[in-house]
């Protein structure tokens, strides 16, 4: 890999970069991978086109980039716990995790990142929308800014159920701990660890309200920032090939992706990648 120039090419003004010149399936060089890590952190969320990849080639790239965990309540694919199968098929008219959202947020050490590899996609549709963190946060008033200054943010799985984002309600594939209830307490603006940059860390489909804030207090200004987070400017949207891979920053970016494929099958294949405590 090390005779390969990586390219990175912008897909929008927010965030968001497709990278070319690389071969997923062949060993990365430390040299390229520095390069693919830091356009993560450039563009928080990047795209990989045409990447025919097996199982273990595709956790083996994975590992250069963080620790893939077990997804908390879903098995992994045969002979790969750490890989699990995102599906909506023919018949189904629900996609999970269906709208906007970081990644577990309702977990005390949320998902550094994720990683999807599509495997089959409908013939169009299932397109997926990613939004900047950064940018919701800095470009809210001083005066909210200030607001927000040390409030936590309390995460429920049990709005995720509500909000069809826990994938263990695929039945099939459900573990025993998937009835479980996970709350954890985040700060609502958190600063990326490799960055120093702030973000705002709350989200539509986890955030149930703040510490020491009513549900009733909390709900006028949760309801601001879920509007307001994701504005068109904020966001990209990525349209599927089949063995495209997208590797978003959930400390950072937040995603949707669009139900709009009813009587197709979209088949992806999820690796997530360990995280820290925000801060």
């Amino acid at each position: 890999m090390g005779d390969q120039k990586v390219t990175v090419s912008r897909v929008a003004g927010a965030l968001g970069a497709e990278i070319g010149g690389v071969d997923l399936s062949q060993p990365l060089d430390d040299g390229t991978v520095a390069q693919i890590r830091q356009a993560l952190l450039d563009h928080l969320v990047i795209f990989f086109r045409d990447q025919d990849l097996t199982p273990a080639q595709f956790l083996e790239f994975a590992r250069r980039f963080g620790k893939p965990v077990e997804y908390p309540f879903v098995r992994g694919i045969e002979g790969f716990s750490e890989i699990i199968e995102v599906a909506k098929l023919e018949h189904e008219t629900i996609n999970f995790g269906g709208v906007w959202h970081s990644d577990t947020t309702y977990l005390e050490e949320p998902p550094m990142g994720s990683m999807l590899l599509a495997r089959e996609i409908p013939p169009y549709g299932g397109d997926t929308l990613f939004a900047n963190q950064y940018l919701a946060y800095e470009t809210l008033s001083d005066g909210m800014k200030r607001i927000l200054e040390g409030l936590v943010g309390i995460s429920s799985s049990a709005k995720a159920d509500v909000t069809r984002t826990r994938e263990d309600r695929i039945k099939s594939s459900a573990k025993e701990d998937a009835k479980k209830s996970y709350i954890a307490e985040h700060p609502a603006v958190r600063t990326h660890p490799e960055t120093g940059r702030k973000a705002l860390f709350v989200n539509t489909a986890h955030t149930i309200g703040f510490k020491g804030l009513t549900e009733e207090e909390s709900a006028p200004i949760l309801e601001y920032l879920f509007r307001h987070q994701v504005r068109p400017e904020f966001t990209c949207r990525f349209v599927w090939q089949p063995n495209s891979i997208a590797f978003w920053d959930n400390r950072c970016a937040q995603h949707n992706p669009i139900n709009d494929y009813h009587g197709f099958r979209r088949i992806m294949h999820r690796i997530t990648l360990a995280g820290d405590r925000p801060r």
